[in-house]
Protein backbone atom coordinates (compact mmCIF):
# COMPACT_ATOMS: atom_id res chain seq x y z
CA UNK A 1 0.00 0.00 0.00
CA UNK A 2 1.57 3.57 -0.87
CA UNK A 3 0.27 7.04 0.01
CA UNK A 4 0.81 9.63 -1.00
CA UNK A 5 0.45 13.79 0.31
CA UNK A 6 0.81 16.76 -1.32
CA UNK A 7 1.27 20.03 0.73
CA UNK A 8 0.06 23.02 -1.09
CA UNK A 9 2.86 25.22 0.68
CA UNK A 10 5.72 23.62 -1.08
CA UNK A 11 4.12 21.63 -3.77
CA UNK A 12 6.52 18.77 -2.92
CA UNK A 13 5.12 14.75 -2.86
CA UNK A 14 6.20 12.54 -0.02
CA UNK A 15 5.68 8.94 -0.42
CA UNK A 16 5.18 6.50 2.40
CA UNK A 17 5.20 2.39 2.04
CA UNK A 18 3.41 0.60 4.27
CA UNK A 19 3.30 -3.14 4.67
CA UNK A 20 0.33 -5.12 5.65
CA UNK A 21 1.42 -8.39 7.53
CA UNK A 22 -1.74 -9.78 7.95
CA UNK A 23 -2.62 -13.13 6.20
CA UNK A 24 -6.65 -12.28 5.58
CA UNK A 25 -7.62 -10.18 2.47
CA UNK A 26 -4.99 -7.47 0.86
CA UNK A 27 -7.63 -5.02 1.08
CA UNK A 28 -8.12 -4.57 4.78
CA UNK A 29 -6.25 -2.49 6.96
CA UNK A 30 -4.63 -3.84 9.76
CA UNK A 31 -3.42 -1.80 13.13
CA UNK A 32 0.23 -1.42 12.03
CA UNK A 33 -0.90 -0.10 8.89
CA UNK A 34 -3.27 2.64 10.66
CA UNK A 35 -1.06 3.79 12.53
CA UNK A 36 1.51 4.21 9.84
CA UNK A 37 -1.16 5.72 7.86
CA UNK A 38 -2.32 8.50 10.86
CA UNK A 39 1.35 9.50 11.35
CA UNK A 40 1.83 9.98 7.64
CA UNK A 41 -1.07 12.36 7.31
CA UNK A 42 0.09 14.16 10.02
CA UNK A 43 3.70 14.65 8.87
CA UNK A 44 2.30 15.87 5.83
CA UNK A 45 -0.55 17.95 6.39
CA UNK A 46 -0.18 21.65 5.37
CA UNK A 47 0.84 23.95 8.57
CA UNK A 48 -1.32 26.51 6.76
CA UNK A 49 -4.22 24.49 6.42
CA UNK A 50 -4.57 22.22 9.55
CA UNK A 51 -6.90 19.06 9.37
CA UNK A 52 -9.95 19.72 11.13
CA UNK A 53 -10.08 19.13 14.66
CA UNK A 54 -12.97 17.40 14.40
CA UNK A 55 -12.18 15.02 11.95
CA UNK A 56 -8.59 14.59 13.76
CA UNK A 57 -10.66 12.99 17.36
CA UNK A 58 -12.76 10.85 14.98
CA UNK A 59 -9.77 9.31 13.22
CA UNK A 60 -8.30 8.99 16.72
CA UNK A 61 -11.40 7.21 17.48
CA UNK A 62 -11.11 5.28 15.09
CA UNK A 63 -7.69 4.34 16.13
CA UNK A 64 -8.76 3.37 19.43
CA UNK A 65 -11.45 1.34 18.54
CA UNK A 66 -9.15 -0.79 16.23
CA UNK A 67 -6.38 -1.38 18.93
CA UNK A 68 -9.18 -2.48 21.02
CA UNK A 69 -10.67 -5.08 18.35
CA UNK A 70 -6.91 -6.08 17.93
CA UNK A 71 -6.42 -6.89 21.45
CA UNK A 72 -9.88 -8.64 21.36
CA UNK A 73 -9.50 -10.76 18.64
CA UNK A 74 -5.52 -11.64 19.96
CA UNK A 75 -7.30 -12.66 23.38
CA UNK A 76 -10.12 -14.85 21.29
CA UNK A 77 -7.81 -16.83 19.74
CA UNK A 78 -5.72 -17.99 22.47
CA UNK A 79 -8.69 -19.20 24.12
CA UNK A 80 -9.84 -20.85 20.83
CA UNK A 81 -6.66 -22.83 20.94
CA UNK A 82 -6.30 -23.27 24.81
CA UNK A 83 -9.80 -25.00 24.41
CA UNK A 84 -8.75 -26.79 21.16
CA UNK A 85 -5.46 -28.45 23.26
CA UNK A 86 -7.85 -29.11 26.48
CA UNK A 87 -10.61 -31.07 24.06
CA UNK A 88 -8.07 -32.63 21.76
CA UNK A 89 -5.55 -33.84 25.21
CA UNK A 90 -9.38 -35.50 26.71
CA UNK A 91 -9.96 -37.24 23.47
CA UNK A 92 -6.50 -39.66 23.73
CA UNK A 93 -6.80 -43.14 24.34
CA UNK A 94 -10.60 -43.01 23.11
CA UNK A 95 -11.95 -45.14 20.45
CA UNK A 96 -13.11 -42.85 17.01
CA UNK A 97 -15.23 -44.30 14.11
CA UNK A 98 -15.23 -41.91 10.90
CA UNK A 99 -18.41 -40.94 10.01
CA UNK A 100 -18.95 -43.32 6.57
CA UNK A 101 -17.93 -46.40 9.30
CA UNK A 102 -14.55 -46.95 7.05
CA UNK A 103 -11.82 -45.88 9.41
CA UNK A 104 -12.05 -46.98 13.22
CA UNK A 105 -9.60 -47.43 16.00
CA UNK A 106 -7.92 -46.04 19.41
CA UNK A 107 -6.72 -41.84 19.18
CA UNK A 108 -2.74 -42.15 19.82
CA UNK A 109 -2.17 -38.32 19.07
CA UNK A 110 -4.30 -34.97 17.81
CA UNK A 111 -3.02 -32.41 15.69
CA UNK A 112 -4.89 -29.08 16.23
CA UNK A 113 -4.77 -26.91 13.02
CA UNK A 114 -6.86 -23.66 11.85
CA UNK A 115 -8.86 -25.58 9.57
CA UNK A 116 -9.63 -28.73 12.05
CA UNK A 117 -8.49 -31.55 14.20
CA UNK A 118 -6.96 -34.32 13.00
CA UNK A 119 -6.41 -37.80 15.14
CA UNK A 120 -3.85 -40.01 14.22
CA UNK A 121 -4.71 -43.56 14.96
CA UNK A 122 -3.07 -46.75 17.58
CA UNK A 123 -2.17 -47.87 13.68
CA UNK A 124 -0.71 -45.05 12.05
CA UNK A 125 -3.70 -43.89 9.92
CA UNK A 126 -5.28 -40.23 10.45
CA UNK A 127 -9.29 -39.02 10.54
CA UNK A 128 -10.58 -35.44 10.36
CA UNK A 129 -12.10 -35.20 13.73
CA UNK A 130 -15.40 -33.18 11.64
CA UNK A 131 -18.88 -33.62 12.31
CA UNK A 132 -20.82 -37.17 11.71
CA UNK A 133 -17.36 -38.46 13.46
CA UNK A 134 -17.92 -40.90 16.60
CA UNK A 135 -15.99 -41.06 19.34
CA UNK A 136 -16.88 -43.49 22.29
Amino acid sequence: MSVSATTSSTNATSTTSTSTSSTSESSTLDYNSFLQLLVAQLQNQDPTDPTDPTQFISQLASFSSVEQLVNANSRLDTLLTQTAISQGASLIGKTVTSADGTISGTIASIEISSSGSVATLADGSTIELASGVVIS
